[in-house]
């Protein structure tokens, strides 16, 4: 997720000036709030069962509202206007994975006459219909977005996108010349022919679909065929500066680089029409723990076939004639739902090539320098510092440096005699992973548990899998039916005769590169009840038998869920006796039922309920007599918020928990998960401030209603506060 500006205030409409003369022909790019759609019309009684499907609003559209947020920040000018593009960027590879999985999956539940439906009643086909209607009303909004805003002003900019009617001559040549040197050679056309069936095309990629007449070479007379863009080459390709107006910077896409020379790739016919398209597949991969032998084998099987899933979603430019519409819709078994016309190229996240590309640090986010806690600064030895007190660090405005730190001096450290590390994402090249290589070369007992079903990073993990064995580490795939979602390392030290133990809890991956853009905490600790129970959850994970009693963590898939339901109740309690009752709850989703009828409970017993919720909440706030006490809201700025934390005031007696688990059923019942107690006041006392900080926006903070809009909440009259910002002043040093 992601961008902002150097120092943003309160998101404003887009300046007039940047944007089309509205003359009631289109539908206006900004609003205030996202549109209706996840399925919560009726108003339940203060008697209601909370059970009641009027209670919940449905997780699928609450993810697409989510997106659409994302997109809403492509037009707030307190973003630079390269992490505006960056945002509407995202939002279009969001948009993608939401139809490789969710949208896939509900299909798939229609295909096996699944009509099973969540706590909100809504099935599968009124969802996927909903669905549609918002997605496409979206999607059009965001091309209009980048056509009439974004274009514009990267313009003003002298930032182009050249369309082929723009090009000078010389620019045309360079583009020929361009096009037989490295398009050309690589490029594959497939006439479509008895002998030439439709072509069997890989998820997401770039194709065209051609009307040809004539005759060709061996008498055949001419017809369709399908153009596959070479993924081999980029998808924009920048001009070379001696071919542009001064000062400005150009780019070409090669999609019309192909239009433009489609009639060379079939001499002797003439190209009637080109039209460029890219089909949407199911990519979520499907194993039976029941008939795998070996998961790493059988999931290099699944990684093939992702690409090749059933379709789910066709774009196809919109001068696409209707009859080569149908025909690909029956090609790839799609209805007309399933069909998005686009006005510009169908693959709007290949455009990050950009962001890399340009040069241009005043049309970007002002670069920061993470800070880091007194207690690890400089060349320090972290297991003296560690063990005189727990240290906290919340990323990005604090750096990841020292948790690389701590596995490289063990790595080194003779004294140090076992290492254990779960691995969820990493990323290719980890100094993680290299400093476990390390330990493990040196002689040190090194295991690793890798999920290796980590979506999307399945084939990263499992060459990390393999250099790690080669190495000499122990590797575990953790547990078939529960992915290792938990954030862990445990080191064992022998300290004057004595094993002493060290441990590294986090809410987010081990990834150096994300750790600069999702917002994380990352506790170190010599706590001795916390270690130890970190050593017993990794025993489980290696081992076999009946699970070990866990003192001081929380988890799942075992005693997390109904610990958290339990101290939400405890929380009613205490109000109902007129106590101090206070929680608040921050994650990235809250969808699990009882998770929420517990909230709900509390409300209604005087409990004020504060839920920072990044993405999906299938919890209807503001319901009076039920869940008046619970207020939601969605902070949507420069870094992706992914800390997990639950608090509560508990009549004065403080606990705040961080986690790795959201408020979700598959965390709390099919996954291996953390929560962890920050024992240290301190610390303890940090959290709470940053949790307070973000119950201050009125920047970037958008507030769901009863009704299921979020509405961006302005500052007005009032300083505006945004939490980001205000925690990287507080804890990043300015660049």
């Amino acid at each position: 997720m992601t961008d902002t500006q150097d120092t943003p205030g309160p998101a404003r409409e887009l300046a007039s000036s940047s944007l089309p003369v509205d003359d009631g022909s289109s539908p206006p790019l900004r609003v205030n709030r996202t549109r209706k759609g996840i399925h919560a019309k009726a108003t339940p009684s203060p008697q209601a069962d909370l059970s009641d499907p009027t209670l919940y609003f449905n997780r699928e559209l609450s993810h697409l509202q989510f997106n659409i947020r994302v997109l809403e920040q492509s037009l707030d000018p307190s973003h630079p206007l390269l992490n505006r593009l960056m945002f509407l960027l995202i939002f279009s590879s969001n948009l993608d994975e939401f139809f490789e999985i969710r949208v896939a999956g509900l299909k798939h539940q229609l295909a096996l006459a699944n009509e099973e439906v969540g706590a909100d009643g809504l099935p599968p086909a009124r969802t996927l219909e909903e669905i549609s209607r918002i997605a496409h009303e979206q999607v059009d909004r965001q091309y209009h977005i980048l056509n009439d805003a974004l274009v514009p002003a990267l313009e003003e900019q002298k930032i182009r996108f050249r369309r082929r009617s723009q090009w000078t001559p010389a620019q045309a040549a360079w583009v020929a010349d361009y096009f037989e040197e490295e398009i050309a050679p690589v490029i594959s056309p497939i006439g479509l022919d008895p002998s030439h069936p439709f072509p069997r095309l890989v998820n997401k990629s770039l194709n065209f679909i051609v009307e040809l007449d004539g005759t060709d070479a061996f008498g055949r007379e001419g017809g369709l065929a399908i153009l596959p863009a070479p993924r081999s080459l980029p998808r924009l390709i920048r001009l070379p500066e001696a071919l542009c107006e001064a000062g400005f910077t150009d780019y070409v896409f090669l999609s019309s680089m192909i239009h433009a020379h489609a009639h060379e790739v079939f001499p002797g016919m003439e190209v009637e029409g080109c039209y460029q398209f890219r089909l949407t597949r199911n990519a979520d991969l499907s194993v039976d723990p029941e008939e795998v032998s070996d998961l790493a084998s059988a999931l290099r099987g699944e990684l093939l076939a992702r690409r090749y899933g059933s379709g789910v979603r066709l774009e196809v430019a919109d001068n696409c004639p209707d009859n080569l519409i149908d025909f690909l819709l029956h090609q790839f078994e799609l209805g007309e739902a399933d069909l998005y016309r686009v006005n510009g190229p169908v693959n709007l996240t290949r455009l990050m090539s950009v962001l890399d590309d340009v040069q241009r640090p005043d049309l970007r986010y002002r670069s920061f320098t993470p800070g880091l806690p007194k207690q690890v600064r400089g060349d320090v030895n972290l297991f003296s510092m560690i063990s005189q007190g727990d240290i906290l660090l919340h990323h990005p405005f604090q750096s990841f440096t020292p948790v690389e730190e701590l596995l490289r001096q063990a790595a080194r450290d003779s004294d140090v005699m076992a290492i254990k590390q779960t691995l969820y994402r990493t990323g290719a090249d980890s100094s993680i992973v290299s400093a476990l290589v390390e330990a493990a070369r040196g002689g040190k007992e090194v295991t690793v548990v890798i999920e290796l079903r980590a979506r999307f990073d399945e084939a990263d993990n499992l060459a990390l899998a393999s250099r790690l064995q080669e190495a000499g580490a122990i590797v575990i795939y953790g547990v078939m039916a529960y992915k290792t979602h938990a954030k862990m390392m445990h080191i064992v030290r022998r300290e004057k005769g004595e094993l002493r133990h060290y441990a590294h809890l986090g809410t987010g991956n081990y990834h150096a590169k994300t750790a600069k853009l999702y917002t994380d905490y990352s506790l170190m600790t010599a706590n001795e009840a916390i270690c130890e129970d970190v050593h017993r959850v990794f025993q489980q994970l290696s081992g076999m038998g009946k699970p070990r009693k866990i003192n001081t963590l929380l988890h799942a898939p075992f005693t997390l869920h109904d610990t958290l339901v339990a101290m939400i109740e405890r929380e009613a309690k205490l109000a109902e006796s007129g106590k101090k009752a206070r929680l608040v709850i921050k994650c990235n989703a809250i969808t699990e039922p009882k998770l929420i009828r517990a909230l709900y409970r509390a409300s209604r017993a005087g409990v004020r309920c504060d839920l920072i919720i990044r993405g999906m909440c299938c919890l209807r706030p503001g319901v009076p007599g039920i869940s008046e006490n619970i207020n939601v809201r969605s902070i949507i700025g420069r870094f992706l918020e992914h800390t997990r934390v639950y608090y509560f005031s508990n009549d004065g007696a403080h606990e705040v928990w961080c986690s790795s688990a959201d408020a979700m059923e598959r965390n709390m019942f099919h996954r291996v998960e953390t929560c962890f107690p920050l024992l240290d006041k301190k610390v303890a006392q940090q959290v709470r401030k940053d949790l307070d900080t973000y119950l201050l926006d009125n920047c970037q903070s958008w507030v769901l209603d009863s009704e299921g809009q979020y509405h961006l909440q302005e500052s007005g009259d009032a300083e505006p506060i945004s939490a980001q910002e205000t925690l990287l002043y507080a804890y990043a040093s300015q660049a």
